[in-house]
Formats: C-alpha cells, sequence, structure tokens
C-alpha cells in the first residue's frame, strides 16, 4: 500500500514539474489531480454539467501504455468562450423567474478533445460520493448531474451518449452533428440544437450545385464525425458531384505521422484538376493544410464544415488571403445579449469556481510578457462572440425542460430537485420554447431543424472577416444568396470534369457521372439550359432544328408574290400573254394571206384563247392557295390547254384526210367525222365532264398544310385531292397529244407548204416530255412547295412550246417574209415538189403558152389552168388557177395528195 501510495505521488510530481517547464516555456499546461477533474463549477438546486475541451490536446495519448493521469494542451479560445456563454446563460436564468425558486448549478469539466478522457469526465460527474455504482436497474439513480451539456466533437459525444443511454440521463450538444447521433434506439437520450449532418450535406451538396461545380477533392477526418459527414456527403451527391480524390488524415493532432498525412493530402490537392476541395476536419488540422499552401503557392476554392467554419484564429494566418476563396456553414448564430460586457469584467461569479479563466488571463499575460510565444489572443476580438449562441439555447432548452418537469409556474416550483435524469429526457423532448424571437423544438430523433447560414471568409486587410452572405434553409431545401451578394457568382472559376453542355445540347454520360460529352440535340428536341441530361421533346405545334435551344412555330411558306420565283413566274407568264395577244393580232390583220390561210386562222384564234386561259391558270400558283385557288389552277389549264390540243388535232386530222386516205372510200368515211367545231366541242367537253367529275363527285382541290418531316417551314400547298381526278385530267390531255403526234407523223412527207406536221410533231413532243418528266419530280416533291412550283413550270414549256412552234414562225413569214408569201412562188414550190415525188408532168397554161415563170398577179396575165397528166387513164384533172386558189385548205391538199399517192400506186404497178 505504501509502495503504490508512494508511486502514485510520484507521478503527480512528474505531471507538475513537466507543467513548471512547459510554463517556463510561455506553454500553459494544465495539472489534473484525480479527486477534481473539474475546473469550474458552482453548486445548485440542481446541476448540469458542461463538457467543452477547451484544451484541443492530449500530450504523447499514442504513447499511453498505462492509466496514468492526462496532460493537456493547446487552450481553445472557441471552446472556451463557448463554456463562458453556458455559464453566463445559467447566471441569466438563476435570475429571471423560469426557474422560480430553483438555482442552476454547473460543473466543467475538459475532454481535451479525447473520448478516453471524456468518458472519465463523466464517471466522475455520474459519481455519488467519488463512486460510480454498478446496479441492475438505474430506474432510481440519482446522481449530482441532472444533464450534460456538450460534447463539440461528434466523437465524443457518441462515446459519451454511449454511456449515458445505460443511465438515460440527458445530453445537449451545440455543435456534434454526426448523424448517426439522431439513432434514438442507440442513443435515446441524446439531443441536439442543430441539424443532423445529413442535412449539412444536403446544405453542402447544394451550395456546389449553386455554383455549377461537379468536380471536387475531399479530406476527411479518421473520427466518427468526419468519416459520417464524408459518408453523408457522398450519398446525397451521388449522380450531381464527383470527388476527384478523397484523403483521409488523422483526427488527432499528436498522431505520430499527422506530418506525413498532411503532406501527402496537400500534395494530391495541387496536382488535382479538381478547383473546389472540401474539408470535414478539425480547425487545426485545416491550419496545417493551409500553411503547405501558401507554401507552395497554391490557390482552391475551400468548402468548410461546420467544425472549422468560423474558426477565428484561422482568419489571423499569415498570408491567410492566398489560400483563395472560403465558403461554409454555420449553426444559426445570434447575439447573446449582455454577453460582451460579462466577457470584459470576466470573473468567476461569487461563490462560484472557474480555473479556466484563471488559465486564459495567465495565458494571456504571457503574451504580453513574450509576445514571440504569444498563443492565445484577446477573446473580446479573436472569437466571434456568436459563436455562443448554441450554448444559450441548448441551456434554455434544458430550463424549460426542468420547468415541465418540476411542475414551475411563476412564483414557485413544486416538484423534486433530486430526480433520476430519465425524467427529465421526456420532459426535454416535448418542449417548444420562444427565445430571442424564434421558436425552437426538437424533432422526433432529438434534432433541430432550421437550417444553416451561409458563409464566406471575405478579404480584410492582410487576414478575413466572416460575413453572412446566404441562408440554406431546411423547409426550402435550396441555397438563397442574399441579394446584396449576388456578384459573387460572377467571379468563380469553374470546377468540372467536363466542359458545360451549353443549349442546344444534352450529356452523353460516361462511367462517372460528372464526365461526359455533349451530343446536338436533334430536330424536334431541345434543351433551354446548361448541362441537362437529355433533349426535350418540343411541344405539338413548335419545332426546332438541330442544336436548336428552344422551340419555334412553324413558318408557313408558299409561292408569295414578293418572292423571286413567283416573281419570274409572273414575268414569263406576262411574256406569254403577250406574245398570245401579239398572235392574235398579226392573225387578224392578214387573216387574207396565203400563209394565215394555210394555218386556218379560225383554228389559230381558238388555240391562242387557249393558251391564254392555260397561261392565267399559272397566275392561280401564286399567293397563299384557298379552295377556289386550287379549283382554278387545275381547272383553268385543263380547259385551256385541252382546247389548245383540240384545235391541233383538227389540224392534224384534215392533214391526214388529205395526205394519207389511200382508198377514196375509206377517205370519204373517215371524212364525216372532220367537223371542226364539234370536233373542238366534244372534245373539250370531254375534259370539262372530267373536271366536273372530279370537282363534285370526287375530292377536289383543297389548302392543305405539308411537312417534309424536318425542318421549321410547313408548306401551304394545294393537295390535288383524288389522284384519279388530276391523273385522268393529265392523262386526257397527254392522250390527245399523242393522237396529234402519230396522226403528224402519218403525214410528215407532204410538201412543206400545204402542212403543218413538223410543228405538230415537235410542239407535241415539246408537251409529251415536259409532262413525262414532270410525274416523277411532282411525286418526289410532293411534300413540298415545289409541287407546284414543277407543274406552273411545265405548263409555261407547254404553252411556250405551242406559240414558238405555231405562231411565231408565221408571223416572221408575215411581217418580214411577204415575197415568200406570193402566189407564185406557192405554186412553184408546188409544181415542183410534185413533179420530184410523183414523176407527175404538171404544165402551166396561159392562152395556150407556157408561162412557168409568170407571176399569178402578173398584168396582163389572163386565165391558166394547171393540166396534171398521169399515166394512169383514170388519173386526169384539169384545175383553174382561180378555182384552185379559191378552194379550201382541205380540198386543195385532198385533190393534189389524191392524184400523187394514185400516180405513185401506178408507177409501182
Amino acid at each position: 500500500m505504501m509502495l503504490h501510495t508512494f508511486t502514485a505521488m510520484k507521478s503527480h510530481l512528474e505531471v507538475c514539474v513537466l507543467a513548471v517547464m512547459m510554463l517556463s516555456l510561455g506553454l500553459w499546461v494544465r495539472c489534473d489531480i484525480p479527486s477534481s477533474l473539474c475546473g469550474a463549477y458552482m453548486e445548485g438546486d440542481v446541476n448540469i454539467a458542461i463538457l467543452s475541451s477547451i484544451h484541443s490536446k492530449v500530450i504523447n495519448l499514442h504513447k499511453r501504455t498505462r492509466p496514468q493521469p492526462f496532460i493537456c494542451t493547446d487552450f481553445d479560445l472557441v471552446t472556451f468562450l463557448q463554456s463562458l456563454g453556458a455559464i453566463f446563460t445559467i447566471e441569466e436564468i438563476n435570475n429571471s423567474r423560469l426557474l422560480p425558486g430553483i438555482k442552476l448549478g454547473y460543473k466543467v469539466c475538459d475532454p481535451c478533445a479525447s473520448p478516453t478522457k471524456a468518458l472519465h469526465c463523466v464517471e466522475h460527474l455520474l459519481a455519488i460520493n467519488d463512486s460510480l455504482p454498478a446496479l441492475s436497474d438505474y430506474s432510481d439513480f440519482r446522481p449530482p448531474v441532472k444533464a450534460l451539456l456538450g460534447e463539440r466533437y461528434s466523437e465524443l459525444s457518441i462515446a459519451i451518449a454511449k454511456l449515458l443511454s445505460l443511465y438515460l440521463c440527458p445530453q445537449v450538444s451545440t455543435q456534434s452533428s454526426a448523424p448517426v447521433l439522431s439513432d434514438k434506439l442507440r442513443y435515446p437520450s441524446f439531443m441536439r440544437v442543430i441539424p443532423s449532418d445529413i442535412y449539412q450535406a444536403q446544405a453542402l451538396v447544394k451550395l456546389i450545385s449553386h455554383f455549377s461545380w461537379n468536380w471536387v477533392g475531399v479530406v476527411y477526418g479518421d473520427d466518427d464525425y468526419g468519416r459520417a459527414a464524408y459518408q453523408s456527403f457522398v450519398e446525397e451527391s451521388a449522380g450531381k458531384i464527383c470527388a476527384d480524390f478523397e484523403k483521409m488524415v488523422p483526427h488527432y493532432l499528436d498522431h505520430v505521422d499527422i506530418e506525413k498525412y498532411i503532406k501527402d493530402a496537400a500534395k494530391t490537392i495541387r496536382e488535382s484538376s479538381a478547383k473546389v476541395v472540401l474539408l470535414i476536419l478539425k480547425p487545426q488540422l485545416v491550419e496545417k493544410i493551409f500553411k503547405e499552401m501558401i507554401q507552395t503557392n497554391t490557390s482552391r476554392i475551400w468548402i468548410a464544415s461546420d467544425a472549422w467554419s468560423l474558426y477565428r484564429p484561422l482568419t489571423k494566418m499569415n498570408d491567410i488571403n492566398k489560400v483563395g476563396k472560403i465558403f461554409g456553414f454555420s449553426f444559426t448564430m445570434g447575439n447573446i445579449p449582455g454577453f460582451e460586457d460579462y466577457l470584459r469584467n470576466l470573473r468567476p461569479t461569487p461563490g462560484a469556481r472557474n480555473d479556466y479563466i484563471e488559465e486564459y488571463k495567465q495565458q494571456r499575460l504571457n503574451c504580453s510578457l513574450w509576445p514571440s510565444n504569444c498563443t492565445v489572443d484577446d477573446i473580446l476580438y479573436a472569437v466571434d462572440h456568436r459563436e455562443a449562441y448554441g450554448e444559450r439555447v441548448a441551456i434554455y432548452a434544458i430550463a424549460h425542460g426542468l420547468r415541465t418537469l418540476l411542475k414551475c409556474d411563476e412564483t414557485a416550483c413544486s416538484g423534486e430537485t433530486n430526480f433520476p435524469p430519465w425524467k427529465l429526457v421526456e420532459s426535454m423532448r416535448s418542449v417548444n420554447f420562444t427565445l430571442d424571437g424564434n421558436r425552437y423544438f426538437f424533432d422526433e430523433h432529438g434534432d433541430f431543424v432550421d437550417g444553416y447560414d451561409l458563409i464566406m471568409w471575405k478579404e480584410n486587410g492582410d487576414e478575413r472577416i466572416i460575413e453572412v452572405v446566404g441562408k440554406f434553409l431546411l423547409n426550402k431545401g435550396d441555397v438563397e444568396i442574399f441579394s446584396q451578394y449576388q456578384s459573387i457568382n460572377n467571379s468563380l472559376p469553374l470546377s468540372k470534369c467536363s466542359n458545360s453542355c451549353i443549349p442546344g445540347y444534352a450529356k452523353n454520360q460516361s462511367k462517372i457521372s460528372c464526365c461526359y460529352n455533349c451530343v446536338e440535340c436533334p430536330e424536334g428536341k431541345y434543351t433551354d439550359g446548361y448541362d441537362l441530361p437529355e433533349c426535350l421533346k418540343c411541344p405539338d405545334g413548335k419545332w426546332s432544328l438541330n442544336g436548336s435551344s428552344k422551340c419555334e412555330e412553324y413558318l408557313e411558306i408558299y409561292l408569295a408574290w414578293s418572292n423571286s420565283y413567283p416573281i419570274a413566274l409572273l414575268v414569263a407568264t406576262a411574256i406569254g400573254l403577250a406574245l398570245v395577244f401579239t398572235s392574235f393580232i398579226i392573225f387578224s390583220v392578214h387573216r387574207y394571206t396565203t400563209v394565215i390561210k394555210k394555218a386556218d386562222n379560225t383554228m389559230s384564234c381558238f388555240m391562242l384563247l387557249g393558251l391564254t386561259v392555260s397561261f392565267v391558270s399559272v397566275i392561280m400558283f401564286i399567293g397563299r392557295p384557298t379552295v377556289h385557288h386550287c379549283r382554278a389552277q387545275q381547272a383553268l389549264y385543263g380547259l385551256g390547254f385541252t382546247l389548245c390540243v383540240s384545235c391541233i388535232l383538227v389540224k392534224a386530222y384534215r392533214t391526214f384526210l388529205a395526205f394519207m386516205a389511200f382508198d377514196p372510200d375509206k377517205q370519204h368515211q373517215l371524212k364525216k367525222l372532220y367537223k371542226p367545231v364539234i370536233n373542238l366541242v366534244l372534245l373539250t367537253g370531254a375534259q370539262g365532264l372530267i373536271l366536273l367529275l372530279w370537282m363534285t363527285l370526287g375530292k377536289s382541290p383543297v389548302p392543305d398544310i405539308k411537312w417534309p418531316g424536318s425542318g421549321l417551314d410547313k408548306y401551304v400547298v394545294c393537295d390535288e385531292g383524288s389522284i384519279i381526278g388530276f391523273g385522268v385530267m393529265h392523262g386526257y390531255i397527254a392522250l390527245l397529244a399523242f393522237i396529234c403526234f402519230f396522226l403528224a407523223f402519218k403525214g410528215r412527207k407532204v410538201p412543206h407548204d400545204f402542212n403543218e406536221t413538223g410543228v405538230i410533231i415537235f410542239s407535241m413532243l415539246i408537251h409529251l416530255f415536259v409532262w413525262l418528266c414532270f410525274i416523277p419530280i411532282y411525286i418526289e416533291r410532293n411534300k413540298t412547295e415545289q409541287r407546284h412550283i414543277v407543274q406552273a413550270s411545265a405548263i409555261l414549256v407547254s404553252n411556250y412550246g405551242i406559240i414558238f412552234c405555231h405562231f411565231v414562225p408565221k408571223c416572221y413569214i408575215v411581217l418580214w417574209e411577204l415575197s415568200e408569201n406570193s402566189r407564185a412562188s406557192i405554186m412553184g414550190r408546188l409544181a415542183g415538189g410534185i413533179k420530184d415525188d410523183a414523176a407527175s408532168d404538171i404544165n402551166i397554161f396561159h392562152g395556150g403558152r407556157n408561162t412557168p415563170d409568170s407571176g399569178i398577179n402578173s398584168p396582163g396575165v389572163g386565165p391558166f389552168v394547171i393540166e396534171i397528166s398521169a399515166i394512169h387513164k383514170d388519173v386526169s384533172s384539169t384545175i383553174k388557177t382561180e378555182d384552185f386558189f379559191n378552194m379550201d385548205r382541205g380540198s386543195i391538199d385532198s385533190t393534189v395528195s389524191r392524184h400523187v399517192q394514185l400516180r405513185q400506186r401506178h408507177s409501182t404497178k
């Protein structure tokens, strides 16, 4: 026994000697005596335990091989301030009427950021007569403290909560945010006045997403808080944000390899392409990383977890402005009324003891004596006083729970003060109180669910100041930046695995959710934002082109009057009508000339009428079509061009009768069909009947909107309605043209001056060729306006083919070759043609004299005859010249042709 006592005394002596040595170096070290672990206390009717890691480090913890006393160092002004905030609030409540007649006491124990020492503190606080009883039933266990405030670090709170769950002693934390602590099955007596890290992870993800970042690095501590916070971040950011790297560093500051881990993390940050780094670490570890960044002149955007977002000493680091911008979230802060005056006159309350105040003052004294060794600044300026507001809320939550449990009114509390702690847990869970204008209550998990303040470390000379620039409210679930700080959005660099996909493009995802290629949206789809996962479909009635950022209304396309091609059609139509009108005038003025007589002036006038109607039909293709336009297009062309071709057919048939009827009997029969006017009426009337049936019984042409399946243009065109009616109309014209071609082809060898077979053949070939080409082009262009451009062009070409074959040459002869129009020339060419072709003897007599060179209209020339003598005795005829020229063209053609053909037959025999 004496040996054991001596050994213990020796150990305490060693500790005290070490403390004296460190004090001589300007460092304050506490010398914990096992009989008194509380550095501050005040007795009351109901005592509250306060666990606050006023020292952040245990010396040589990793070398601990025996359960000897802990030696703590590194005085932490933040946690010291928070302990003072709790003490100040307790004294404020004692001076209020919240708990009338009840005095709250406190005991402050320093776990020095060590879970092991924290458990030691809890054992000491719960001990009765310096002993913690081991009972089978703790229902009536009445420890000297009824509630526990703390700890700051989640790792310590978890260890404490596990122990307190045995006794169901209420524990309230102001900063331990690990999600696991919300598990009431494992930690039934734990509560906190902040949200869980699950919500912090949501806030961090929303913040990163707000600035359009998706490529970040993460460094977290190897403790319960760091691992849990990191895991929550990973789960919340899945599919939205990707980590280029994840580095873990030891939680304990005196870890033997701490510097190695820090340097390795700093190297990874420098080499990473991520411009944003999330640090879930103790502030002391953040300081070490920042020093590495400053030494290598590395700048990044730093996202702070709540563990260090308000750590004021970091704001005063040398060259802190070189590390880059710093954002983070803090728990909702506030000002404690009268707290600043309390700090200015800092001293223990009468009847209370606070060794930590004395230690702080000693540290301040050392700073004034040896500034180079200064470790603690003035608490009035070094720490944000708002950081102690959580302790105020937590103490009031305990006090309101006590008020309910002790049955307090405005004058007294009737309940028993020495109650089992588990009763206070039940009453605290249901508290709902108002403090400083804000309402507070615990949810079913024992958490507060108000939200976070978004903070930014703003440059202020060589230091930084912490400003609240926005909010993250849990009920809204999104980050809101105050209006005066909106310019932040434009001053931050991007941190993305891939460049943003601009509107009109969508992401083609790779195996990594944040890395992708940008793919152009196809027609009919669009994207109106950046980095959208897929292209959106355009609503009905709208469309988009490739790579569009919006959908647009369709544009109606038709042959507008102001467009270039319709103008060209109008010019061509006007020229055609001018030629038709000019031809009509010339034919009318020179209707008695031989050329015009040969052309059959009556039929020619009907042809010009048909061409006029056909030209007018082209005008119907221009402008936005209506029902009347659509019907007029087809009807005018069908009737007009049919009339024109019918006239040509009458001419071809007349020539066929005159020159191709070898058999007089057959000729006589065929000649019965030659009724020009009736032929025109019947042929054109048939087309009229086709059109009538098409327009009435079938589907008539109507305006329709055609879309080719791509593009923004929809073509307003005339749908032909019944394709059968459309085909029959054009087929009928083609049939007439082919008959014309056939009849003219049969009479192609007759003398030139007495037939038009050549022009008929050529004009009909033009028409048939044009419309044969029209069919496939029309079908191919069926869905666009070009189908009607093709049809209008075909009509013009057909019309011009008729004009230039049938009218322009005759007008030219009439106007510029009148000598060729004389009777003598005609007869001379006729005689030569018969002599060459039929071996006939043609004698032209005038008074018994052969006058082959005499002009028909020569003065003094009397009647003469043309004698056509054939070898065959039955073929002989004498035709008076005046009779010849008074005969119609058909009679002349018939007579001459008959004699020539008989002559040929006879010669053959």
